[in-house]
């Protein structure tokens, strides 16, 4: 694939995990009530946003009746309410709402994906799942290398997921390994001369940890917006709403 569009074409088209295969389809089957007249995506969700995004976030999974179901990964589920509100909070995103593939949401310099691009049952990807899935977080990161200074990991699972990927690729890894934390930061170095990545953690948003404040919608934006100053971009704050 050389370009993300192509990438994210065949994204979609991937049916080697049998098990997230049936989990996935048979949640467009059955289906929650609220969304009983939706024509689920059932398929696995690409990534989203600019392919010359200078700063990358990756978080765990589709949720089933979110992501699975519009076919934009955060997209009508409690975890991507709180994210792009939190973007557009910063001026990286064009409206602080998610909750369809053609609703007009546009990304400013940020492109958001997934170690694992099918919903998994209760969240939990297998370490086989995750692995056989990481060429293509693998590609999407090349592609999107000449331009990307910062990744900001949404949770322990997409730190972890990272770090292979991003060691594999070339670039160097601290000794010892970097651990998750919420805030952590890392520097790795390209030893090819060309130029560092950041890697900055955050608690993942998901709507446990928005329920029990482990993470506030403060918090989030807080390392988002340390993501953006590291990624160098120059987002315009919209003025939080109340509540917020």
């Amino acid at each position: 694939m050389r370009s993300s569009s192509e990438l994210d074409a065949a994204v979609a088209t991937c049916r080697a995990c049998p098990r997230l295969v049936a989990w996935r389809e048979e949640a467009a089957r059955v289906k929650r009530r609220p969304f009983r007249d939706w024509e689920y995506w059932a398929r696995p969700v690409p990534g989203f946003g600019p392919s010359d995004a200078p700063l990358a976030i990756v978080g765990l999974a589709p949720a089933a009746h979110g992501g699975n179901r519009t076919g934009r990964i955060f997209t009508g589920d409690p975890s991507g309410d709180a994210l792009y509100a939190a973007l557009y909070d910063l001026g990286l995103a064009s409206q602080p709402t998610a909750t369809h593939r053609d609703d007009g949401l546009e990304l400013y310099g940020v492109r958001i994906t997934v170690p694992v691009h099918c919903a998994p049952p209760d969240n939990r990807p297998t370490t086989g799942e995750r692995d056989t899935c990481r060429p293509w977080l693998a590609r999407e990161l090349e592609l999107l290398r000449p331009t990307l200074r910062t990744i900001v990991a949404l949770g322990a699972f997409g730190w972890q997921a990272l770090l292979p990927v991003l060691a594999e690729a070339g670039w160097r890894l601290p000794r010892p390994r970097p651990v998750f934390g919420h805030g952590a930061e890392t520097l790795l170095a390209d030893p090819g001369g060309g130029r560092p990545l950041n890697l900055v953690g955050c608690y993942h948003p998901s709507q446990r940890n928005m329920s029990t404040r482990t993470l506030t919608p403060a918090m989030l934006r807080g390392v988002l917006r340390r993501g953006a100053d590291l990624a160098e971009i120059a987002a315009r704050p919209h003025r939080s709403r109340p509540g917020t």
